[in-house]
């Protein structure tokens, strides 16, 4: 079962890859973007990492719903409300249990990803974030042990096949075919998401 403190830990773990990808974030959007993915990024996680220090949640979802707040509140552009959509609707779906399983934990990110598909109307293949999110929910809900890591790859393969997609949501999507040869750097934040989730569950 996983209590509120794995859940900081794993936001923790969020916030030090972030701030240890940022510059590579910075650069996939530059290629496609606004070339300020990486700065958000780790100006937001950093905010939830403080949050979480001055008052910590006590249960999985409060502690998912104020980092979604968070996110919201400190990350420009789409990128905070997007992540900020993905945790707060997860964190609800969790409710105020003291302990979730896994098995909970796949079902209330499923949500969260359900949720991002509707505010950005974007789908898999669209070259977002969802092409990372949408594998790694799939494969956290088969379970079993290593569903962690598993999910941690399938997030990381598919953020890399978004490379020869054509983006058609966000900003990228104004390029047409110049967008395809770049990885889209929200599938590969999404991707962190999930490596730090795995590093937690050890």
């Amino acid at each position: 079962m996983l209590d509120a403190d794995f859940f900081a830990r794993w936001m923790g773990a969020v916030a030090a890859a972030v701030a240890r990808e940022a510059d590579r974030l910075t650069e996939l959007d530059s290629a496609i973007g606004d070339a300020d993915h990486g700065v958000n990024m780790r100006r937001g996680f950093a905010a939830v990492t403080a949050a979480l220090e001055k008052e910590p949640p006590r249960s999985p979802g409060a502690v998912l719903a104020l980092a979604g707040r968070q996110l919201i509140s400190t990350v420009g552009g789409a990128s905070g409300p997007l992540y900020g959509t993905l945790l707060r609707r997860a964190g609800k779906a969790l409710g105020d249990a003291a302990e979730v399983s896994p098995e909970q934990l796949a079902e209330a990110l499923g949500a969260g990803v359900a949720a991002v598909a509707q505010l950005g109307g974007a789908k898999a293949g669209d070259k977002t974030m969802l092409d990372a999110l949408e594998p790694a929910v799939a494969t956290l809900r088969l379970g079993g042990d290593g569903a962690f890591p598993a999910a941690a790859r399938a997030a990381e393969e598919g953020a890399e096949a978004t490379v020869p997609m054509l983006a058609r949501k966000g900003r990228a999507s104004y390029l047409g075919e110049r967008s395809v040869g770049h990885r889209d750097p929200g599938a590969t934040s999404s991707a962190l998401l999930f490596a730090a989730l795995a590093e937690v569950a050890g």
